[in-house]
């Protein structure tokens, strides 16, 4: 029985043997991996994510900056250069020279051959036509008949011409100052009031006296005290900025007496030689205006002495502007007069007239529209003129 049992064992070792070799021709054995080299799994790379764009109603725009533009270089205004007295003088004497329809006519009658009393007596229309006035007329006509005065014959018209320009000369009043006082005292700026009617040309006077100023290089400042119109304003506004002069000025309405009183203390402020205020029209029979113009001038003088009041008239009314220059006199006190649009009337008596009402001198005339036809009175430039 033994040997039964060792084959048998023999038969299961056999098998088990058998079975172990099947087994081990199934497997494969994997190769030896590199360490240093990465697996296969470590090369492959994460697939790539798109960002997904936010929905359109979230975007924000972009923000561009501003572009900062340079700021130009600021440039200076060409200021006019007004013209000196001397050529206002001869702006003078070629303007009136075109109207000497007063001296022309009186040499022509004193050259008649005889120098009867219907001679005078034309004579004598021919010089209240031009408002010379009844006085003046009367002591012209006297003085010519006793320096003319011939037994027969006729006058030489060199001599009646001489003798004419004498009288004429000795009429407008050669000696008179015609000065614009236009200095303070104590450091003080000079000021300058500057009245009249409405459509007198006050603003355009007051604009072309600060170029007479500049010419004679005098530091000059304006103030608009004619607060009743916004043009007036501008318009002096505008004057200023052509010769570089400060033009001072109030809101619309405001109280002119204000306005002046500012534009004097500004001018003290600034050490100017010379403050000019331009001041509303009026109608010299309205009390109430006239008053005003009376404070204007009191209100001014705490801060700096008037030094100058200037009428100005307008040439062509005639007998109505002695009516003016009375009242206006009675209220500031008027030192000067200044007469526009000289060149637009024969009637040039009206200087004497007005001198001789007033008993102050004609010291500024107006010849023109264009900026520099304002020119300094010659009693002997305005006769020559006249004589032609």
């Amino acid at each position: 029985m033994e040997w039964l049992y060792l084959v048998i064992g023999i038969a299961v070792v056999a098998l088990v043997a058998v079975a172990g070799l099947v087994t081990s021709r199934g497997r494969r054995t994997p190769p030896p991996v590199d360490r240093g080299t990465p697996a296969a799994t470590d090369t492959i790379e994460a697939p790539t994510v798109e960002p997904q764009a936010p929905p359109a109603d979230t975007l924000e725009a972009p923000v561009v900056e501003p572009e900062v533009e340079a700021e130009p270089e600021p440039v200076a205004p060409v200021l006019d250069k007004p013209e000196g007295r001397q050529s206002r003088l001869q702006r003078l004497r070629a303007r009136l020279a075109g109207q000497g329809g007063l001296g022309k006519g009186l040499l022509a009658l004193l050259s008649r051959e005889n120098l009867d009393e219907d001679t005078w007596e034309a004579i004598e229309d021919v010089l209240l036509t031009a408002d010379v006035g009844v006085a003046s007329t009367t002591q012209v006509v006297e003085n010519l008949r006793t320096r003319l005065r011939v037994e027969g014959g006729k006058v030489d018209p060199a001599q009646a011409r001489a003798v004419l320009r004498e009288e004429l000369i000795a009429l407008v009043g050669p000696d008179m100052d015609r000065r614009l006082q236009v200095s303070g005292e104590d450091g003080k700026p000079g000021v300058v009031l500057v009245v009249g009617v409405n459509g007198s040309g006050k603003t355009t006077t007051v604009g072309k006296i600060s170029r007479i100023l500049v010419a004679e290089e005098r530091s000059v400042s304006l103030g608009a005290a004619d607060t009743f119109r916004a043009a007036a304003v501008d318009q002096l506004a505008t004057w200023g900025e052509r010769v570089g002069v400060a033009v001072h000025r109030g809101p619309e309405g405001s109280d002119p007496a204000s306005v002046a009183f500012d534009a004097v203390k500004q001018g003290v402020d600034d050490g100017v030689d010379t403050v000019i205020v331009d001041t509303a029209g009026r109608l010299q029979n309205k009390q109430g205006l006239m008053d005003e113009l009376g404070k204007v001038k009191r209100v001014i003088e705490k801060q700096a002495a008037v030094t100058e009041v200037l009428l100005v008239l307008d040439a062509t009314t005639g007998q109505n502007g002695l009516i003016q220059a009375r009242v206006f006199s009675e209220v500031v006190d008027v030192t000067g007069i200044v007469l526009t649009k000289l060149d637009g009337s024969a009637k040039g008596g009206i200087v004497v007239s007005v001198q001789k009402e007033l008993g102050v001198p004609v010291k500024l005339v107006g010849l023109g529209e264009g900026p520099d036809d304002l020119a300094p009175f010659s009693a002997e430039a305005f006769v020559d003129a006249l004589l032609g």
